[in-house]
């Protein structure tokens, strides 16, 4: 995993994976107790500038030794279930080359159960030196594996944003680097009914196939907010692209 300044995450984290044969932590400097925790677990650390999500866990990949590779960003849980199900895999022969595990989020205190957000699949377990991460494309980042995958049924847990204020802040910093990205490959919203369709149809036809078709109705109040504020975040990075190909800042 990568970690910066993660102590209130950290210990959550490694206790679920306590037993796995080792455990690599990359640091991008951490000014809290993230490196002391990790070593607590008997983690091996290292230090490496960020250079971006798939560029620094590629660092990370390459630390580790084992034939198997688990990836977990450092608010990530995995149940006892799901342990017990990649400890079981791992003993004998796996029939495929790299795992699915589906990943239940937390959101304002609710987890999410409905809204295409579960089960949000991700490609986490494989065989070391099969998967590497895409560079250059922002926070979402997934490893690219090429040949038929399994899936795992243990869910991954993850305490994404347990307020709303963290959420906030995050999508306000994620769409911000989203929107370098399209303002690079030119998606800068130019002509008008491009811009009305990126920044105002798209995130309106988003939140009412999520929230009425997908159901993400029935996540309650919590669930209302989750996709309000999605579409938001789909409206900020389509705006800012637009806004940095006027030269703004």
């Amino acid at each position: 995993m990568i970690a910066m300044n993660e102590e209130a995450n950290l210990p959550r984290t490694l206790e679920s994976v306590r037993w796995a044969d080792e455990i690599i932590v990359v640091d991008s400097g951490s000014k809290d107790r993230t490196l002391e925790i990790a070593r607590s677990f008997g983690a091996k650390t290292s230090y490496h500038a960020f250079g971006g999500h798939g560029e620094q866990k590629n660092v990370a990949l390459d630390l580790c030794t084992s034939d198997w590779i688990l990836l977990l960003d450092a608010d990530e849980v995995l149940t006892p279930g799901l342990q017990a199900e990649i400890r079981e895999l791992l003993r004998g022969e796996p029939k495929y080359g790299a795992y699915w595990i589906p990943r239940l989020n937390l959101y304002f205190g609710r987890w999410i159960r409905h809204g295409g957000f579960y089960p949000d699949h991700k490609l986490r377990l494989f065989r070391r030196g099969a998967a590497r991460l895409s560079e250059g494309v922002g926070p979402h980042s997934t490893p690219q594996f090429a040949g038929p995958r399994g899936k795992l049924k243990g869910d991954m847990l993850h305490y994404a944003y347990p307020t709303l204020a963290i959420y906030l802040e995050h999508m306000n910093r994620y769409s911000s680097e989203i929107a370098q990205l399209l303002h690079q490959r030119g998606r800068t919203s130019r002509s008008l009914p491009a811009f009305v369709w990126n920044a105002i149809l798209n995130p309106a036809a988003t939140f009412v196939y999520n929230y009425f078709f997908r159901l993400g109705f029935l996540d309650g109040r919590e669930g209302l907010l989750l996709h309000l504020n999605h579409s938001v975040y789909i409206h900020w990075k389509f705006i800012k692209a637009w806004w940095l190909a006027q030269g703004k800042e």
